[in-house]
């Protein structure tokens, strides 16, 4: 699809919807191009106050914003992603999705069969992709044996109808699969709810088809914050602080000179090259801003989205996975 100008509208302004709100109006601001159209949410308030505050339109409904828009952003509960990308798909819309894509692989499998021959972008948001501690690590070449990932947040009731592997440890399982570029053959799981109905701490093993292994912890119910991830390389070991934006790379390199950074021999030939990898202007990234850009652009310039449906699905079919192996305690 090519574009001169494109009209985009939201749906779900809860916490992450106001933000995805807010961001949207600065592209809209900064892109003459791009018209932000307006907002729907089911509490009429709600919606009211956000289109007051940046004087767009209120939509009474679902219906009402898909007759007036080019692309829709959904950032509602996820129960529901799966009928507003239906409806949107019907009149050829270019979706933005929050992550989960959908509530269960059947939903997502459905999505991807409505997709298929229609020339509309549909991105899923996996927001961590975009963080700049992992875009810093592009240049190298992964393939990992190992990774180890620790995802803990506080306690917020916010988020509580899903499990905190659909909720937090999603964002890994999706980063392990793209690192990776392999299947997961096999699964071990445990995990427990503690304050809330669903799953509030879990831990997997993942074994990919290419015999990569990964070790995954999430929990939502943590005195601190951290989102790390440990990934292993046959002569390299990287660090990856989600939370920080910060990457750390340690090399084992032969004859290799290098001017920045530090170094450590090992040996007459062998030596360890340390890196601390940045993007360029990585204060100044925002991951939510650089994704829905990054949307907009693969409508613009009809390129392909950087998270697809597919990996979207992927994501979906383990955690769905790690959820019943825990449920059935097997």
């Amino acid at each position: 699809m090519s574009t001169k100008s494109l009209n985009i509208g939201l749906t779900g302004c809860g916490h992450l919807g106001k933000i995805h709100c807010r961001l949207i109006n600065e592209i809209a601001q900064n892109d003459q191009s791009i018209n932000f159209a307006g907002v729907y949410d089911s509490d009429p308030a709600v919606t009211e106050i956000i289109s007051k505050q940046y004087s767009i339109k209120a939509y009474r409904s679902l219906d009402e914003i898909l007759a007036e828009v080019d692309a829709l952003v959904i950032v509602t509960p996820t129960s529901t992603h799966f009928e507003i990308a239906q409806k949107a798909l019907d009149k050829d819309i270019n979706i933005f999705i929050e992550k989960p894509v959908t509530s269960s692989l059947k939903e997502a499998e459905e999505l991807i069969k409505m997709a298929g021959g229609k020339k509309v972008k549909i991105q899923v948001g996996h927001v961590e992709r975009f963080n700049p501690a992992l875009v810093a690590l592009e240049r190298f070449e992964m393939k990992p044996r190992f990774i180890e990932s620790h995802r803990l947040a506080q306690f917020n009731p916010r988020g509580t109808d899903v499990s905190v592997i659909q909720d937090l440890m999603i964002h890994d399982i999706d980063i392990i699969l793209h690192l990776a570029g392999s299947p997961v053959k096999k699964i071990d799981a445990n995990g427990v709810a503690v304050i809330s109905d669903e799953i509030d701490i879990a831990n997997a093993r993942l074994t990919l088809e290419n015999g990569c292994v990964a070790n995954l912890t999430a929990s939502r119910i943590s005195l601190k914050k951290m989102r790390k991830m440990r990934i292993f390389l046959e002569n390299a070991y990287i660090s990856v602080d989600f939370l920080n934006n910060k990457s750390e790379v340690f090399r084992l390199t032969e004859n290799e000179t290098k001017s920045e950074g530090m170094s450590f021999t090992v040996s007459e030939t062998k030596k360890i090259i340390y890196e601390e990898p940045r993007p360029e202007n990585a204060e100044s990234i925002n991951p939510i801003k650089n994704e829905l850009e990054s949307f907009i652009e693969s409508i613009f310039y009809d390129k392909p989205v950087k998270v697809t449906l597919n990996a979207g699905k992927a994501a979906v079919e383990v955690a769905d996975k790690i959820i019943e192996i825990i449920k059935n305690g097997s």
